[in-house]
């Protein structure tokens, strides 16, 4: 008696994958408008720490064997959340 495993095959963008993309794109939407409609750096900075959660990205796929331009992107991400942060914390002082 033999058994078969069931496979599952392994798409780059699944019902995760659309959840995320959209779920980033929105935090980083709504941080835009809080950074250039209401001036709240605070709220702004926030927002896109939290995008970076959903990586819109395939996740699967570990970050140095991404390609250039993904890897770019999220650098770049947290770049700008840690100089928001910067700023908020060189304002209070």
């Amino acid at each position: 008696m033999t058994t078969t495993k069931n496979q599952t095959t392994n798409t780059s963008i699944g019902i995760s994958g659309k959840f995320n993309k959209i779920t980033y794109g929105c935090f980083v939407l709504l941080a835009i408008y809080f950074l250039v409609i209401k001036k709240d750096i605070e709220s702004a900075m926030s927002n896109l720490g939290i995008a970076l959660i959903f990586d819109p990205f395939d996740q699967t796929i570990s970050f140095t064997k991404r390609p250039v331009f993904q890897r770019v992107w999220l650098l770049v991400h947290v770049v700008l959340v840690l100089s928001l942060l910067g700023i908020i914390l060189f304002n209070l002082i």
